[in-house]
């Protein structure tokens, strides 16, 4: 899908996201992650031999959700399928993405088996809740 520049807006900013990826069971599998965006199209990168990339060898269907850090009650919640696993050996993907996160490159340098899941959004909603973060000591 196309994604409007209110989404590639959100999606640029240094959110933290979650990956749901299916396990051989097809129970899910959730994992905190970075992500990048090239065009509409969402960038993570990882190790070939993780368990989030094997599982989208097998079933490359994924949910993923991010929640904006300055403002927890907005969130976006997308479906879509990983379309490639790209070779990041270089690790020019995965820098591009700490820089992001960090203002640092990523700091394991170990090229081996390091790629990016490429996943073409299918679905997206962001949702903008009217309530205002404000947390009580216990």
């Amino acid at each position: 899908m196309e994604l409007t520049p209110e989404l590639r807006e959100f999606l640029d900013r240094a959110n933290f996201a979650h990956l749901c990826t299916l396990r051989a069971d097809g129970g899910p599998k959730s994992d905190p992650v970075w992500i990048g965006r090239e065009g509409d199209r969402l960038l993570v990168g990882t190790g070939e031999a993780t368990p989030k990339c094997q599982n989208t060898y097998r079933d490359p269907r994924v949910a993923i959700s991010v929640v904006d850090m300055q403002n927890p009650y907005e969130v976006l919640q997308m479906r879509g399928r990983v379309v490639e696993h790209r070779n990041d050996s270089d690790l020019v993907l995965m820098d591009a993405i700490a820089v992001k996160y960090t203002g640092q490159p990523f700091p394991w340098r170990s090229p081996e088996g390091r790629i990016a899941l490429v996943i073409e959004i299918e679905h997206a909603r962001l949702n903008r809740l009217p309530f205002q973060h404000n947390p009580q000591k216990a």
